[in-house]
């Protein structure tokens, strides 16, 4: 991959600097033009998600936007709709460097859209347990995978001018009391593993920002250590941009300051602001300091564009061409499905397949679920079904069935598409709906303020399409007042689980209540929600419910039942299972890995009358499969945005090739995981496993294979691996060897090969891996035709972290090049003599 360098531009060479050279001068001279509170000023945020503008330096107000699969800009709201792309988990799997930065340049073109300058993306925390809850929203359980997938993100998006904040700096790997967990982690297993993709991603592509995580490092807060955000990060590492606090995580003025934190957001309620200038006059934080804080700020501004006499680091003129986003969606969607099982062939699917001949059944079918919860979801203008997907590539209608549904809480209320915002003196403004969800975090619509806002009313007309007992539900934080016919159903207060802030948006309760209806009978309903008069969102302003509905239903038995009559009689059967919200969402971890509801059941008794059984799985992390031996074949979606459909239709009838690789382990049983515990005892977090997670532990579990490997995964044709070579590089400098693999395609087709290279030791030091993923490359060839993988191994890779000495220790003697489509299968193997380092 190829670094991200600043570009040249004509500004400053009338003066004869180079862009970057008029840059420093701008905030140079910028800086010396305000005092202490204007430079104060510029650390914390001016609402949500926003820095202050400052007319006297010729400074913009600048925009910050969550982003790692979508930029939803500065409101939180259906009315205002973006691109989503398939999770972070989907891009890992592609293993395609050049595609995840095209990837990048679309969130930036997103972002410039948006009026965002800084996407708050990517996260590259491990997946050291599958039970972590934002496990979708990381890249993989390989620090390398990790590293080189985060630094071509960041390339794409600074390609197109838009900053990034790579985060979450560092170990927040799960989500249970992420606000106060202290993650207590070795220094060595702290560097081989946790801080080596930032260090890849600072080193490779120079990211304008990094954000500070929630935890606690070995009992300091990631905003306050100094020694990994001054030390490590830009001492040793050479970072020169902003470091950003995770929303609401400053905590303390004098320690965030000192500990290197450039930015406390959102605001405009702070920990800087006159308690920073406080601290200055009382010599508790040295002025020196904050004029460094502010530096680094002015200097995002002046890459981004935003500060007057500063070029930007990527003019107008040198932006990628446009991307289209829909049909990137639509190829980073098929290129990340992997194909797991495919007994006798059964795919590609025939487009001649005569559509009444397949069945298609899942909840997740009709409505698929194209991304995780929290931060990273954004609403697309429209979603691809897998349905209708596949209905439009074969034509005329299939037979759908539900068959078993998973999810915990009801959708929100097709009915409800009108919001009254209320004030002390009535309403204060109207907004149309979606549906019954409201989220508004930050703004209000309108010109309404979060000052004079006491309430806010939801309501519509429900039809009673079907006769029978209909459910409307509360999912919210706060005290409700649920109306249906002029009847009041619901008049208290709803509270949080658990003390994660977060919770009123994230992971809020529900509660259901029964109306039975006639066939054609129109209730009116509504469902006030009243403000609080004080949160943890106070200053910024959140609000966030939702007034579900559900019509009535059969039994799930009788469910079932008809989607295996189906099946039984279908020349194929595609069944869609995978995760809600409430298993995979920000702000809590996973309590099992099992398919929520009777999705296994409906799996088993489909293959059970139809041996033409495909299961496409639309989760986001590892699930249990216990029918993958009984079924055709198997397919992970992942959570594949918002062309789902589309890409589906190409993948299942070879339109596509399935291009993805697994970017972490798959167990086959809970038990076998080797890193369960998420849960913190009396507030710490032990990573006592040390480097063992993902791979690295299993090869070392006797006894215990786990259902599919790191790298596993497979397309329409076959390969073979027929030589390898290994030179090592001249000079000692940061690569080590030179590495080339020489594979075949022995199928019938054009296809898509990872080739992965990893570096065996002897065994004889058991404290490392026994081996290590040290490169990768992606090929293609045609049917018969062969292909070369070239792949450059990183000194790194024969190194280890020694903490005695503070430094890192080249292992001389004999390692083993082994080279393989994944970390359990190594058909080629050499031995490369590391000499000892001078």
């Amino acid at each position: 991959m190829s670094e991200y360098r600043e570009q040249s531009v004509n500004d400053g060479q009338e003066t004869g600097m180079t862009p970057e050279a008029a840059r420093k001068a701008a905030v140079e001279a910028a800086l010396a033009r305000l005092d202490l509170p204007a430079r104060v000023a510029l650390l914390a945020g001016a609402d949500m998600w926003s820095l202050p503008a400052n007319e006297r330096i010729g400074l913009g107000r600048l925009v910050m936007s969550d982003g790692p699969a979508g930029v939803r800009g500065e409101q939180w709201t259906p009315d205002d709709p973006s691109v989503a792309l398939p999770s972070p988990t989907a891009l890992a799997a592609t293993w395609d460097l050049e595609l995840v930065r095209r990837a990048g340049r679309l969130l930036a073109q997103e972002a410039r859209r948006k009026g965002a300058h800084v996407v708050l993306a990517p996260t590259v925390n491990l997946h050291r347990s599958p039970r972590g809850g934002r496990h979708f929203e990381c890249y993989s359980e390989d620090p390398v995978l990790t590293g080189e997938i985060g630094a071509a993100l960041v390339s794409g998006v600074q390609d197109g001018g838009v900053g990034t904040t790579p985060k979450h700096f560092v170990a927040n790997d799960s989500e249970t009391d992420r606000y106060t967990v202290d993650a207590r982690v070795d220094e060595r297993t702290l560097r081989e593993l946790y801080l080596a993709p930032f260090e890849t991603i600072v080193k490779k592509a120079h990211p304008w920002g990094l954000m500070a995580a929630y935890n606690a490092v070995n009992g300091v807060s990631m905003t306050e250590h100094a020694e990994l955000n001054n030390g490590v990060l830009r001492e040793e590492w050479g970072f020169d941009g902003v470091l950003v606090s995770d929303w609401t995580g400053a905590r303390d003025t004098v320690r965030d300051a000192l500990g290197g934190l450039d930015i406390a957001m959102p605001g405009p309620a702070t920990v800087y602001g006159e308690h920073l200038v406080k601290a200055v006059h009382e010599g508790l934080v040295p002025e020196e300091l904050v004029d460094d804080l502010a530096r680094r700020v002015l200097r995002l501004a002046a890459r981004v564009g935003l500060l007057a006499g500063a070029p930007a680091a990527v003019p107008p003129e040198q932006l990628p061409a446009p991307v289209d986003g829909e049909a990137l969606v639509r190829e980073l969607a098929a290129r990340s499905f992997v194909l797991l099982r495919n007994e006798g062939g059964l795919l590609p699917l025939s487009p001649a397949t005569a559509p009444e001949s397949v069945v298609v059944i899942g909840a997740a079918a009709a409505e698929a679920r194209i991304g995780g919860g929290g931060s990273a979801q954004v609403f697309p203008t429209r979603v691809v079904t897998p349905l209708e997907g596949l209905r439009e590539a074969l034509g005329g209608e299939l037979r759908y069935e539900l068959g078993a549904d998973p999810r915990t809480f009801l959708p929100p209320a097709g009915f409800a598409r009108r919001a009254e915002l209320l004030g002390g003196d009535g309403v204060l403004g109207v907004e149309t709906l979606a549906n019954g969800s409201v989220r508004w975090l930050g703004a209000l619509p309108g010109e309404v303020s979060f000052a004079e806002l006491t309430g806010v009313r939801v309501g519509g007309t429900l039809t009673a399409e079907v006769a029978g007992v209909h459910q409307l539900s509360v999912r919210g934080v706060g005290r409700f007042t649920l109306e249906a016919d002029g009847v009041v159903l619901y008049d208290g207060a709803l509270l949080p689980e658990g003390e994660d802030p977060a919770a009123a948006f994230l992971n809020p309760p529900e509660r259901r209540f029964e109306l039975e209806l006639a066939e054609g009978r129109e209730v009116a309903v509504t469902l006030t929600y009243t403000m609080p008069e004080a949160s943890a969102f106070a200053g910024f302003g959140l609000v966030s419910f939702e007034l579900g509905h559900g019509a009535p239903v059969v039994t799930a038995d009788e469910l079932i039942e008809r989607a295996v009559e189906a099946a039984r009689t279908a020349d194929v059967a595609v069944v869609v299972v995978g995760t809600t919200e409430e298993v995979e969402s920000e702000g809590v971890d996973r309590a099992g890995l099992g398919l929520p509801g009777r999705q296994d059941e409906l799996v088993a008794r489909v293959a059970a009358v139809n041996p033409r059984t495909v299961v496409v799985v639309n989760a986001g992390a590892p699930v249990l499969m216990p029918w993958r031996e009984s079924v055709a074949a198997v397919l992970l979606a992942w959570f594949p945005g918002q062309q789902a459909g589309e890409a589906l239709a190409d993948v299942l009838l070879g339109t596509v090739e399935p291009g993805g690789r697994l970017p972490t382990t798959w167990p086959a049983e809970e038990a076998d995981c080797p890193v369960w515990q998420v849960e913190p005892t009396n507030g710490q977090l032990d990573y006592s496993e040390g480097l063992f997670i993902g791979y690295r532990a299993w090869q070392r579990r006797a006894g215990a294979a786990p259902a599919y490997w790191f790298g596993a995964g497979s397309g329409y044709t076959s390969w073979s691996y027929e030589g390898l070579e290994a030179r090592l590089a001249e000079g000692g400098g940061e690569a080590l060897a030179e590495v080339t693999v020489r594979v075949r395609n022995t199928g019938e087709r054009a296809g898509r090969e990872v080739v992965q290279v990893y570096l065996a030791t002897d065994g004889s030091d058991r404290s490392r891996p026994d081996r290590q993923l040290a490169g990768f490359a992606v090929v293609e060839a045609a049917a018969g035709a062969p292909a070369t993988a070239r792949i450059t191994v990183p000194r790194r890779a024969v190194q280890s972290w020694d903490a005695a000495a503070h430094a890192w220790r080249t292992n001389p003697g004999v390692h083993t090049v082994e080279a393989g489509p994944n970390a359990g299968e190594r058909p080629l193997a050499l031995a490369l003599v590391v000499p000892q380092q001078p």
